[in-house]
C-alpha cells in the first residue's frame, strides 16, 4: 500500500457541534493499525468465501432454520447504523458542497480526520465485515445464494479497507451514498422477514437506486483518473483503477441481477 503524506485544508473542519466519543476518536492511530495489517482483510475475505461454501455443503442433508427473530433484529441494528452514518457523515458532505463545490467534495479527505465524520468513516468500514452475515442467514435459511452476494461482501471488505488507508478520494460520496441506500435496504428487510406485506415494487426501487450508486461511483472514479494529473484529487492509479473497476464489475452483476429478478422472471427476489 502506498503512504500518503497530504495536506487538508482546516477550513473544512470547522463544524460546531462535536460529540466527545467522535471527536476524540484517534484516526492516525486506527489507520497506523489497518495500514499494517492490511493482510487480515484478505484473510478474512478468504475464510468468508470458505465458510460460506462450507455452511452451504452442510445444511445439503439439514433442515432449514427460521431464524425470523434474529434476522428482523440483525437488519433492524444494521439499518439503524447506516442511517446514522448517512447523517453524520452528511453534516461534513453538505459544509464543503456550499463552500467548497463539487469537486473538492469528491477530493475532499476531511472525511477521514474531520471531528464529526472520522468515527463514522472508520465504523463504516468495519460495518462491511458485519454485514458478512448477511450470507450466512441465506445459507443457515437454505435461500438461494447467488453470485453478486458472496462476491460482493468479499470483495467490499478488501477495497474498503484498502481505501481507508490510502484516504482514497470519493469515500465521501462513497460512505453517504451507501450507507443511505443500506439504511433502506436493511428497513425494508426487517419488515419483510417480521412478516408484513411489502410492495415487490419497492424492493425493484432499492435495486435501481443500487445501480444508480454504483453507476455514479464509476463515473467518480473516472473523473478522479483526470483529477489526479493536477493533483487535486489524492489518489493513486492502483487505488483508482482498483476502485473504477470494483464498481464497474459489481455494477454489471446488480445490472443483470435486476434484469434476471424483475424482467426475465415473475419471481420474487432473494438476498441483495
Amino acid at each position: 500500500m502506498v503512504d500518503m503524506e497530504v495536506s487538508i485544508d482546516t477550513s473544512e473542519l470547522q463544524l460546531p457541534g462535536e460529540y466527545d466519543l467522535e471527536s476524540n476518536f484517534n484516526e492516525r492511530e486506527a489507520r497506523e493499525w489497518m495500514r499494517e495489517n492490511w493482510h487480515k482483510s484478505v484473510f478474512f475475505a478468504v475464510a468468508y468465501v470458505v465458510l460460506v461454501f462450507g455452511i452451504q455443503h452442510f445444511m445439503k442433508e439439514k433442515k432449514a432454520y427460521n431464524l425470523r427473530a434474529p434476522l428482523v433484529l440483525w437488519s433492524f441494528n444494521l439499518a439503524l447504523f447506516n442511517a446514522i452514518v448517512a447523517c453524520r457523515v452528511w453534516k461534513q458532505m453538505a459544509f464543503i458542497l456550499s463552500t467548497k463545490g463539487f469537486k473538492q467534495s469528491v477530493c475532499s479527505q476531511s472525511f477521514f480526520v474531520h471531528p464529526i465524520s472520522k468515527l463514522w468513516v472508520y465504523l463504516f468500514v468495519w460495518s462491511k465485515f458485519l454485514e458478512m452475515g448477511d450470507t450466512m442467514f441465506i445459507v443457515l435459511r437454505k435461500k438461494k445464494l447467488i453470485f453478486l452476494q458472496w462476491f460482493h461482501h468479499s470483495s467490499t471488505v478488501m477495497i474498503t479497507w484498502y481505501g481507508y488507508v490510502d484516504m482514497l478520494a470519493g469515500s465521501g460520496w462513497l460512505v453517504i451514498l451507501n450507507s443511505s441506500i443500506h439504511a433502506t435496504m436493511y428497513s425494508y428487510y426487517a419488515v419483510r422477514v417480521a412478516g408484513f406485506q411489502v410492495p415487490r415494487f419497492l424492493a425493484m426501487v432499492i435495486t435501481i437506486s443500487q445501480i444508480v450508486q454504483l453507476l455514479g461511483f464509476v463515473i467518480m472514479y473516472t473523473l478522479i483518473i483526470f483529477w489526479m494529473e493536477d493533483k487535486v484529487c489524492h489518489a493513486t492509479w492502483t487505488s483508482g483503477f482498483l476502485s473504477f473497476m470494483f464498481s464497474l464489475s459489481i455494477l454489471v452483476l446488480f445490472c443483470n441481477y435486476f434484469l434476471k429478478t424483475y424482467l426475465g422472471s415473475s419471481q420474487k427476489p432473494k438476498g441483495q
